[in-house]
């Protein structure tokens, strides 16, 4: 997150805009839809800023820029043409302690304007940092069409009932499930159908029903998927913005892990080989302890939780302690590897089966149906297998595999840190001695790898770009970002 995004009450607040050109017409529009007594230094100014400052809306100094013309603002915008005197705006405000903004310069300025979507009292903020304006200007066009303008009369009735609900429910958990329930429920209905009255009318049906005591917890048992934050589902989303408490693994990628509320209580209890951050009974405890104390906990687990993921002996748990939950599936690494790779796991020419078999059992050996994993036309997927490749290889040649049978190990799969090596099992662990690969790395074994070259589609995206699209959006320093952006882009 390179800038800190904030909201800024600048009612009444003096604000100085430097320059009088088209750009400084935008930033006095903008800082006047948000109340600021706006004053403009300026020799020569636009007609538009000319009418409002003829109407009394702003004050115009036809004056060329001074270091005293700052004193007392609580906010400056520099937009002249000239970067020597917007250079000059921004070192003086910044010594005085003023944020100031620099006009398609924002690493001259100390804060940055971002692409605006305005559902007063629901604001919201685009930005790209100031690398890609015409992709901020794309993400808000995409948010304009997602969030109607009901949304502000949504905001509205929250806020004339803000202090009634405060004192209706005297613990913050109870709150926030209230407003929850009336924000996705009938109230919210009412307003997106134009009904004010009928919004109003059940808002207050709603307080005289709600019961203030304490709600009931649950567990919400969410498949993490493979890694890359696009495959994961609407509901499990949804869930993971519930949560009071999140419960999650090692193998859930950092990206995802954002997703989650952001204040709710994270607990990480992953496991690596030989170390444990919990014990999964101590797992299966934590989630019902948890639960009964009222909290909403999501058990956020990688890949899907029914796959090798213990999920079954978490909730088995839950059961027996009465507690409910619910099970999300997701794309498991197997499904969602092989295809980032290239490779399908079945294929009428090559593989009319596919199993899924763990790399390593609970008591550690790798002592698996080897006659059946051998036979032909089938490919086989080794989850947690890398330490035990070397067994696996010639466990499957001495079952009769051919030493010749290609198999591919995909590391991180789905992510910006993929990679895939591919080989035969005669060779596949010299491959591992040059490469050293690390986990997480899934193990492909069968026919359907030598279509990889054909069919390998996915190419990742530049580390640092990645991190940058996936932290989460930050506010923009789109510049030309305003409520009367004019499309112009940034260099």
């Amino acid at each position: 997150m390179e800038f800190f995004p904030i909201f800024l009450d600048i009612r009444e607040q003096p604000v100085v805009v430097i320059g009088g050109g088209d750009v400084a017409l935008r930033k006095v529009n903008l800082l006047r839809s948000a109340g600021a007594r706006v004053t403009v230094i300026s020799p020569e100014a636009h007609q538009g800023i000319r009418a409002l400052a003829d109407n009394g809306e702003i004050e115009w100094r036809a004056e060329a820029y001074g270091d005293d013309h700052l004193a007392g603002a609580r906010l400056v915008m520099a937009a002249t043409n000239l970067a020597e005197v917007n250079a000059r705006v921004a070192q003086t405000a910044r010594q005085a302690g003023i944020p100031v903004n620099v006009a398609d310069n924002p690493d001259k300025g100390s804060f940055i304007t971002p692409s605006i979507i305005d559902r007063s009292p629901v604001m919201i903020a685009v930005s790209t940092g100031g690398a890609a304006p015409v992709l901020a200007r794309l993400i808000r066009t995409r948010l304009e069409a997602l969030i109607p303008a009901a949304y502000g009369r949504l905001g509205g009735l929250a806020q004339r009932y803000r202090e009634t609900v405060k004192q209706r429910f005297s613990d913050v958990s109870r709150r926030r499930r209230f407003w929850e329930k009336v924000l996705t429920g009938g109230v919210a209905e009412r307003i997106f159908a134009g009904d004010l009255s009928g919004a109003d009318m059940a808002m207050e049906q709603a307080l005289e029903a709600a019961s203030d005591t304490p709600p009931g917890g649950e567990v919400y048992l969410v498949g993490a998927g493979p890694g890359d934050p696009d495959l994961i589902s609407f509901r499990a989303l949804r869930l993971m913005q519930q949560a009071d408490v999140v419960v999650y693994d090692r193998l859930v990628s950092k990206p995802i892990l954002e997703m989650t509320r952001r204040d709710a209580d994270r607990v990480y209890v992953g496991k690596e080989r030989n170390r444990h951050a919990m014990r999964q009974e101590e797992i299966n405890r934590l989630l019902a302890d948890l639960a009964k104390q009222g909290k909403r906990v999501l058990r956020l687990k990688g890949g899907d939780p029914f796959i090798f993921g213990r999920g079954g002996e978490e909730i088995d748990t839950l059961a027996e302690e009465g507690v409910p939950f619910q099970v999300i599936p997701a794309i498991t690494a197997a499904s969602g590897c092989a295809a980032y790779s290239g490779i399908p796991l079945t294929h009428r020419d090559y593989a009319q089966s596919v199993t899924f078999v763990t790399g390593h059992l609970k008591d550690g050996t790798i002592n698996l149906n080897w006659p059946q994993l051998a036979q032909p036309r089938q490919t086989v997927v080794f989850y947690m297998g890398l330490l035990g490749l070397p067994i696996i290889r010639d466990k499957l040649i001495e079952h009769g595999v051919p030493p010749t049978m290609p198999i591919a190990l995909i590391q991180q799969g789905t992510t910006e840190n993929q990679r895939v090596f591919t080989g035969a099992l005669e060779n596949i662990q010299e491959v591992v001695e040059r490469e050293k690969p690390k986990p997480p790395t899934l193990i492909i074994v069968g026919e359907v790898v030598e279509l990889r070259d054909k069919l390998n589609w996915y190419q990742n995206a530049p580390k640092a770009l990645g991190d940058k699209l996936w932290a989460s959006i930050p506010d923009d320093g789109d510049q030309q970002g305003s409520l009367l952006d004019d499309h112009r882009t940034l260099d």
